[in-house]
């Protein structure tokens, strides 16, 4: 196969932009967040002014731009979905934890719910709530002599092996991307190990062998963790409980527009390093009442496009 010049150094541009951004290995503070944040932050100032603050959410009547899109973030509705005003929009977008075991029932409810917004698009991926979306998860859960949920530890495998068919009314994402108005958009569910839920993983390389999948070249980021250092304070442990290889795949190698994530409903806001918007979209509150708006946030429409 012949290539012409152009796209000889097209590619070469796009190993250089890959070079600069350099490869992403396990952190050493890695097993431990709350540490790891106090060292890059005594030592290299990483999480403050400058280099990073927070931003206003733009209120939900502000008119959108001319040649933008409008994306409506939202994530950890837990089934809650019935008191949420949802605001005009273009790209719907749900960072996991929709249900609260992932039981077909409730899927299915959220569906119906998806099915009467008016959004031209809706992206949704899991949560460690959507227990049946982990297949490894529910292979282990009903061979345990205690039932730690058991309203999920009784269903039938053929009840919920194909459950991601149940979302008709949205593109699921898992470990897999789209685009969508000529934004490259990936999604994953997975997290650090959190007592004993789904899509759990041990931080470290098991966790950045999921996100050394995520494209270099993404525009929106959509996890269901966040990334250490950014809206990831739980206040009642006085802990950080972010993943560090997240923060590094994002910030040294994808740099995404964007990045939707929720787990964390303490951290509901965003941040910004300059380069990506970061986003806690958790309707829910620490005591699970969605008391929470969900956020928009417009970006402008890719040139191809």
């Amino acid at each position: 196969m012949a290539f012409t010049l152009s796209e000889i150094m097209a590619a070469r541009r796009q190993q250089q932009q890959r070079a600069s951004r350099g490869a992403v290995e396990v952190d050493e503070y890695s097993a431990n967040p709350t540490q790891a944040f106090t060292f890059y932050n005594i030592n290299q100032g990483r999480f403050q002014p400058p280099h990073v603050h927070m931003v206003d959410p733009l209120p939900h009547d502000t008119p959108k731009p001319p040649g933008y899109t409008r994306f409506v973030l939202i994530s950890d509705t837990h089934s809650r979905t019935d008191a949420i005003q949802m605001p005009y929009g273009d790209v719907f977008i749900h960072a996991g934890d929709f249900t609260e075991l992932g039981l077909p029932s409730e899927v299915k409810k959220f569906n119906d719910w998806l099915g009467t917004l008016p959004y031209e698009i809706k992206i949704v991926i899991a949560g460690n709530h959507e227990l049946t979306f982990d297949q490894e998860f529910m292979a282990d859960l009903i061979k345990q002599d205690f039932y730690y949920f058991p309203s999920a530890s009784k269903l039938k495998p053929e009840s919920y092996e194909n459950v991601q068919s149940l979302l008709t009314n949205c593109i699921y994402l898992q470990d897999s991307e789209v685009t969508v108005r000529g934004f490259r958009i990936y999604g994953s569910p997975w997290q650090p190990w959190y007592y004993g839920w789904g899509f759990n993983l041990p931080r470290g390389q098991a966790l950045l062998d999921k996100w050394n999948q995520i494209p270099d070249s993404t525009d929106i980021l959509v996890t269901h963790c966040p990334p250490l250092g950014f809206l990831d304070w739980v206040p009642r442990k006085m802990q950080r409980v972010g993943c560090m290889e997240l923060l590094n795949t994002v910030q040294r190698r994808v740099q995404p527009k964007l990045h939707v994530f929720g787990h964390i409903h303490e951290g509901y806001g965003m941040m910004t390093d300059g380069t990506t918007t970061f986003v806690n979209a958790s309707a829910c509150t620490v005591n699970f009442q969605p008391m929470n708006p969900p956020i928009v946030f417009d970006l402008p429409n890719p040139r191809s496009t």
